[in-house]
């Protein structure tokens, strides 16, 4: 149908100006407006396509075909490519940024990350988050907000599940952010016990599938428990990182504006911080190829913590250390196991330099290092336990 409209004239000289009339929209959350039980539902969502799923995958060095080759994805009883982990979940945190985190002084960790079910192209992905716990530290001091956030996509199943806690400062005397709507809020279908929706089709394809276009040294019998691997290769982050940031919808301004982030004071100070999301994207594509290639799915990952920031111009690397290695339940158990790794990134050294440098050090969590009269490593940005589903050489 066709509307039609009065020809548009230039109406500012004549319109007077209000300064009475004036709208600040503030987003995030101050820590007094965090309320345990509380829901976000996030705005917008993100359609993940075949361009999308492959330029992030090729964007971060990602290694495993599920990503990049269809015909690989589909012997594997996959309905088309899959999205990687690492893109959903940069994906679904980016979303709830404007809501749950926009306003917070730093993210504390990952927590209890799964990965639920599939995303192929055509999939539409939603988030939403629950407020689970805030603790005040005193009026001068900034609090702990714990939250669980979920990815939800188009047939409401969930994707990806993930607890995150935020230090937030109070609001004192600042502008009030955006308030809850006051629509009706949605189930929050969080699993305590959660199940991965692999393809039905799963064991019959490993079991027939041969051995092709992956490295040899990647399959589950090429692990074993307190394997350390070094991973060669770095990657030197650019500006880039603020495009980056776009893609995947964050929105808060620590990332990508040089005003915002020159007005704090602190490590945090100065340019724009690299999202951490991206940081974790990168470093686990340059481990990929040693680690990961032949991984059937990212079963999640816990305790995670951006240890130290990342600017542009930082080159970051990666270690693995292989903790467990256990029989895949059901019908995989023969077909593949679950590898346990911690997962460690440095900045500005290679990983061979960083290993020989702080040896065992480097795998005890920053946190701890002060009750064990150790000294933090400045060069250590990140550390994470993941679990993987890696299938057997047939």
């Amino acid at each position: 149908m066709a509307f039609t409209f009065t020809p548009q004239q230039e109406l500012a000289p004549e319109c007077e100006v209000n300064l009475q009339q004036v709208r600040q929209p503030q987003y995030g959350r101050y820590l007094e407006e965090y309320v345990p039980g509380q829901l976000f539902v996030h705005p917008r969502g993100f359609t993940f396509t075949r361009a999308s799923i492959d330029s992030f995958s090729r964007t971060y060095m990602q290694c495993n075909p599920l990503y990049l080759d269809l015909e690989y994805a589909k012997a594997h009883g996959f309905n088309d490519l899959t999205a990687s982990p690492q893109m959903v979940f940069n994906v679904v945190l980016s979303l709830g940024v404007q809501n749950d985190s926009e306003k917070v002084i730093a993210n504390l960790g990952y927590y209890n990350a799964q990965f639920l079910n599939p995303v192929y192209p055509g999939d539409t992905v939603r988030a939403m988050t629950m407020v689970v716990d805030r603790k005040e530290r005193g009026a001068d001091k900034p609090g702990i907000v714990t939250i669980r956030t979920l990815g939800l996509n188009q047939q409401d199943q969930v994707v990806l599940q993930y607890e995150r806690k935020l230090m937030v400062a109070y609001r004192g005397e600042r502008l009030a952010t955006i308030p809850v709507s006051d629509a009706p809020t949605p189930a929050f279908p969080w699993q305590e016990t959660a199940s991965v929706n692999l393809p039905q089709t799963t064991a019959k394809h490993l079991s027939s599938v041969p051995q092709s276009v992956t490295g040899w040294n990647t399959y589950a019998a090429n692990f074993k428990p307190g394997d350390i691997i070094v991973h060669n290769n770095g990657r030197t982050i650019t500006e880039e990182h603020f495009a980056l940031t776009y893609q995947v919808g964050n929105t808060h301004p620590l990332h990508y504006d040089k005003v915002f982030s020159q007005s704090l004071s602190g490590p945090m100070s100065g340019n724009p911080i690299v999202y951490g999301g991206l940081v974790f994207a990168w470093l686990e594509g340059l481990a990929s190829r040693d680690l990961s290639e032949n991984a059937i799915w990212e079963l999640g990952f816990t305790e995670g913590y951006h240890t130290q920031p990342a600017v542009a111009g930082d080159t970051v690397f990666a270690l693995s250390r292989i903790l467990s290695v256990d029989k895949a339940p059901a019908d995989l158990s023969d077909l593949a196991e679950v590898i346990t790794v911690q997962f460690i990134g440095v900045k500005n050294m290679t990983s061979a330099a960083a290993f020989e440098e702080f040896g065992a050090d480097l795998f005890i969590k920053e946190n701890n290092k002060k009750a064990m009269g150790k000294d933090k490593i400045p060069a250590k940005i990140f550390e994470i336990e993941r679990r993987l589903l890696i299938k057997n050489a047939r």
